[in-house]
């Protein structure tokens, strides 16, 4: 179905376009986008469209792309609320270790749903290894807890398609803690499964990923490995990376190996890159790896703050991400923009080193490039995907709107959140309750109540209890 948007405010995120104009926008039935402009098309032009959405003023933006989520981790929101990374992230584990795949197919379609009612079009997804592992301080690498079999990591890839988001599958290739050959042969059944993605909603899959390891690993072969498997696929590798304080020399004495690997470059991103040397931030620029932010997550770990703005300076490819829901509780792309926009001003000392504009080209076409899918998405550019958010800044009212991208970033939050389109039809719909009813006819509601339900059962069976 071919749609026509007017009488919007729109916010495009092209370089080769205006800041913002009001205007229309139009979509084709592959939901593409093939044109846009100011003013109102003539009556003949919208006579051809199948539907006109008027949008009487409210802002139509790009979908944001969290370039960094654990989709699956909604059901852990507010635990571990005073700890840092690695002890947030072995309770995380001890919660999951019960769970079967099920449950992770459950948990991670209420995570999708989630990130799209946020308005999250695109998400590069780490999904929660087959092996689940708690942190190990004495050697500074992960040890299994629980081994499960492959489809604990198809079955989440399936419950992401079926939320209806576009999305990125990393995967952990488990080498330490698996014989090699059973890593590996986890890893490729992972990878096969994408294929069945495709002939059942090719545009969903935006391709797989390695889930770099290295910052947990004993040694080099980790490293050897994800750039084996990244030829072998044809794919992208994400690794977390100096994240956080905590036994800093040892994460940073570890970059080495995935440089001497040949894994950096274009094809590879830094997620987090809290803590880098110089000479890490030196062969980043060189290799022309991208970095991924996480801002929201950065506080709420206490993890510390990283130098984007000096990044940028360098011309480093940086994205964001909204991280995992259970450490920063809530999948707002609004509010990690802000985190990102105020840290980075409050740090320097000066208001001027991030615009409103800058921060939100970060959450859309900068992600997009981060994790390699900038030809597909991240801007309102005609040829790609109609994925959109339409935003009412009068809905609960925020007062004149002198500047448009300013009142966006700064003033608006998920709660003037209207629709949100993936491909041109409508992914989330405020005014309906629990937002839109997937297509095998299962809600909003009850997809949270069976992965709430899912959650519990492999927390509790773990020994947590919840408090109601």
């Amino acid at each position: 179905m071919s749609t026509l948007f007017i009488d919007a405010v729109i916010i495009p995120v092209d370089p080769a376009q205006p800041r913002w104009f009001r205007g229309w926008l139009s979509v084709d039935d592959d939901g593409r986008i093939t044109g846009l402009g100011e003013g109102t098309p003539d009556p003949a032009t919208t006579a051809a469209f199948s539907e006109v959405v008027d949008l009487n003023g409210a802002f139509l933006a790009p979908g944001f792309i969290s370039a960094h989520s654990h989709i699956y981790t909604g059901g852990m929101r507010g635990i571990a609320h005073t700890e840092p990374l690695y002890t947030w992230v072995t309770q995380n584990s001890a919660m999951l270790a019960e769970a079967d795949p099920e449950i992770m197919y459950w948990l991670s379609r209420a995570g999708g749903l989630d990130h799209l009612a946020a308005g999250v079009t695109s998400v590069y997804n780490f999904t929660q290894s087959r092996v689940v592992c708690r942190f190990d301080y004495a050697s500074s690498t992960l040890k299994a807890v629980k081994v499960h079999d492959p489809d604990f990591v198809t079955r989440q890839i399936d419950g992401v398609a079926d939320a209806g988001i576009r999305f990125v599958t990393s995967v952990r290739v488990d080498d330490e803690q698996l014989p090699e050959a059973d890593a590996v042969a986890g890893f490729d059944a992972a990878m096969s499964h994408l294929t069945t993605i495709d002939a059942k909603t090719p545009a969903l899959n935006l391709g797989g990923s390695v889930y770099g390891a290295v910052q947990w690993a004993s040694g080099r072969r980790t490293a050897e490995l994800e750039k084996e498997l990244m030829e072998k696929w044809s794919i992208t590798n994400q690794a977390h990376f100096v994240e956080t304080a905590e036994q800093i020399e040892i994460q940073q004495a570890k970059f080495d190996w995935y440089d001497d690997a040949g894994v950096l470059g274009t094809d590879f991103a830094f997620g987090h890159f809290v803590h880098p040397t110089e000479r890490m931030v030196e062969r980043v620029v060189e290799s022309g790896t991208s970095v991924v932010w996480q801002a929201m997550s950065n506080g709420r770990l206490g993890s510390g703050i990283a130098d984007i703005t000096g990044l940028l300076t360098k011309d480093v490819t940086v994205g964001m991400g909204v991280d995992d829901q259970s450490c920063t509780d809530t999948s707002d792309p609004f509010e990690n923009m802000r985190t990102g926009l105020f840290t980075q001003r409050a740090v320097h000392s000066d208001a001027s080193i991030m615009s409103v504009d800058r921060v939100l080209h970060l959450h859309t076409l900068g992600s997009a490039s981060s994790i390699g899918v900038s030809d597909k998405v991240g801007s309102l550019t005609v040829g790609k995907y109609a994925d959109l958010v339409v935003v009412d800044p009068r809905h609960p009212a925020t007062g004149p709107v002198w500047d448009p991208v300013a009142t966006y970033v700064l003033a608006c939050g998920l709660r003037h959140m209207r629709k949100v389109y993936v491909g041109g039809k409508v992914a989330f719909d405020a005014d309906l309750p629990g937002g839109v009813t997937g297509a095998d006819g299962v809600t909003y509601d009850e997809v949270n109540r069976a992965a709430d339900e899912g959650m519990v059962r492999s927390a509790v069976a773990g020994g947590f209890t919840p408090a109601y």
